[in-house]
């Protein structure tokens, strides 16, 4: 639903928020954060460089998101009915593009550079899918060149269950995992750290409301089931899934970390983000009814830029910039809307509760350069990248910062952001 919030011509009294490239008073994302000083954690959301303490200000909010909003996570602010975050944005949204409420206000925002940005929920389950067809068919021609996407690709929605206690926010580092992998021509495996290490850009979709066990979501409701937004980086060593994956699937190749970005673009936010899936290319099957509904065929995407940078410990020493590794768009990528991952997820009968992330997989674009993996840049690892000063990479090595970076943009409203998705490869612990 668009609405007055959605206004390109609004204007807050925060300064930094009026030509903000991510933050301006139209986006108002979510999260949880520590001030400066502080180790309490409390909700908040982003105006321009600022954070406001939303738990400061509850005076001035509706009384009936108090008890969610001292809470240190979102999980109760998402367990409640959708009307009540649209009731918070619009409260939120009067308060700072009124001046009048400067002097009330201004004591609770806090400088982000001098926050704690921290994971935004207590995340009960983590799932991801496999919706990049793109990434999907180049993956697929690395290892079935005759056969690249699998019968059921188009049919089903493709996922599996993550591990939700590695899931860790953006600026955590990342330390190289130790695994079983099989060295080329042996016959036997080998155990040490990983030399395949890779990221993925991913979407994250947070679950908002809950439906008892045993109740599907329909499709036609599936939408009021996501909260928000964030961006994800799937870390995967490919080496240790290349042994260990046959026949159920990633396990410790994937349970060593997954990083998001820490606000929560919500819902309502990205209202004027939304537009068509692409369409199913001549001959590919349409899928099953109960993932089909007019609404979601007319807008059920969200048109996202993404893009993907890398830092190498060389690079910063010498000051040099990140190099962009891609560009895509996750309209482009996605085979699947968020609603029919959301139906598909509960179509038989699971329970998703607030603060369950679903993860899209990785989305690449239709051409290299919108590649969303080094496994698929490098061409599983046999065309290096060479990089500003000369450096080369196959795979991620210890001391490169990987960024992931999103941004919602169409033309007559404001261009809002998400907050960027990063980690730092540090070396692995041996005994």
């Amino acid at each position: 639903m668009i609405d007055h919030t959605h206004d390109p011509a609004a204007q807050s009294w925060v300064e930094s928020a009026q030509d903000h490239a991510a933050f301006p008073v139209q986006n108002l994302p979510l999260g949880v954060f520590t001030p400066a000083g502080s180790t309490d954690p409390r909700i908040g959301t982003a105006i321009g460089d600022e954070v406001l303490d939303l738990r400061g200000i509850a005076s001035l909010l509706p009384a009936e998101l108090g008890a969610a909003l001292g809470e240190p996570r979102l999980n109760a602010l998402f367990a409640l009915p959708f009307a009540a975050r649209l009731a918070l944005r619009y409260a939120l949204f009067a308060l700072l593009t009124n001046a009048a409420h400067a002097e009330e206000i201004r004591p609770h925002l806090h400088h982000a550079d001098a926050c704690t940005l921290l994971l935004p929920f207590a995340i009960g389950d983590y799932t991801d899918f496999y919706v990049g067809i793109h990434h999907a068919r180049a993956v697929g021609a690395l290892f079935r060149p005759d056969n690249p996407l699998l019968p059921n690709y188009h049919h089903v929605p493709i996922g599996y269950h993550g591990r939700a206690s590695s899931v860790q926010a953006s600026g955590a580092s990342v330390t190289r995992p130790i695994g079983q992998t099989l060295p080329p021509g042996e016959t036997a495996p080998v155990f040490g750290p990983t030399r395949r290490l890779d990221y993925e850009l991913e979407l994250g979709l947070w679950i908002a409301g809950a439906n008892p066990l045993g109740t599907p979501v329909p499709i036609s409701e599936a939408w009021e089931r996501i909260g928000g937004l964030c961006l994800l980086n799937d870390w995967s060593a490919r080496d240790v899934q290349a042994w260990e994956y046959q026949p159920l699937g990633p396990f410790l190749a994937k349970n060593f970390a997954t990083t998001v970005s820490p606000w929560v673009v919500t819902r309502e936010a990205l209202a004027p983000f939304r537009c068509p899936p692409s369409p199913r290319a001549e001959g590919e099957p349409q899928p099953l009814p109960y993932l089909r509904d007019p609404a979601d065929a007319a807008d059920g995407m969200i048109a996202i830029e993404l893009e993907v940078l890398l830092e190498t410990a060389a690079m910063r020493e010498a000051g040099t910039a990140p190099h962009v590794l891609s560009r895509s768009t996750a309209g482009a990528a996605m085979h699947w809307t968020p609603a029919q991952l959301v139906t598909h997820h509960t179509s038989n009968g699971c329970n998703l509760a607030p603060g369950d992330l679903l993860g899209t997989g990785t989305l690449s674009g239709p051409d290299p350069a919108g590649a969303g993996s080094l496994l698929e840049l490098t061409k599983g690892g046999r065309e290096p990248i060479t990089l500003p000063g000369g450096e080369t990479r196959t795979f991620l090595e210890d001391g490169d910062r990987l960024t992931l970076r999103g941004t919602a943009r169409r033309e007559g409203y404001r261009t809002i952001g998400f907050s960027a998705c990063t980690g730092t490869i540090l070396p692995a612990l041996l005994a």
